[in-house]
């Protein structure tokens, strides 16, 4: 009851109106469990109170919307897809320090700086058949180098 209590306490800004909410909403969800079969009671709980936090909201200014309160589901997942990739960059970094020498200068020449062949080939002083070799070989070691860290793209 105080979670829920402290969660209108969030939203209303008022401590009478807060503990009203709680109190509606103890009595909403003690009818409403009667028919309804909940898997997860604290999730559905706090959903019921922000909903009726958020009711409340509008009834007493209907100039409010909901967005202000609800988070973007787009942007959440923007957030937490920004948070792979840069995982997936850092292991992609650690795996090309762990390239041989050759590799991984004849890899990022190629790679990173898109460079041709013939231009890795002049850059390093390396035969260009070994460039190439280099070059699959890197890349084959660094597919399973980021397998081994679980990054699947």
């Amino acid at each position: 009851m105080h979670l829920v209590y402290g969660l209108c306490l969030k939203y209303l800004k008022n401590r009478d109106d807060s503990q009203d909410a709680a109190m509606a909403i103890y009595e909403h969800t003690s009818a409403k469990l009667l028919s309804t079969e909940v898997q997860h009671f604290k999730s559905w709980l706090y959903m019921v109170t922000k909903n009726h936090c958020l009711m409340e909201l509008r009834k007493s200014n209907p100039e409010i919307h909901a967005d202000i309160f609800m988070e973007s589901a787009e942007a959440v997942h923007l957030n937490n897809e920004k948070v792979e990739l840069e995982k997936d960059f850092e292991a992609l970094e650690a795996c090309i320090e762990e390239l041989k020498a050759e590799q991984k200068k004849c890899v990022m020449l190629f790679f990173l700086e898109k460079k041709s062949y013939n231009q890795v080939n002049e850059e390093t002083g390396i035969d260009l058949k070994k460039v190439k070799s280099h070059i699959q070989n890197g890349k084959r070691n660094l597919k399973m180098c980021l397998e081994s860290k679980n990054v699947r793209r």
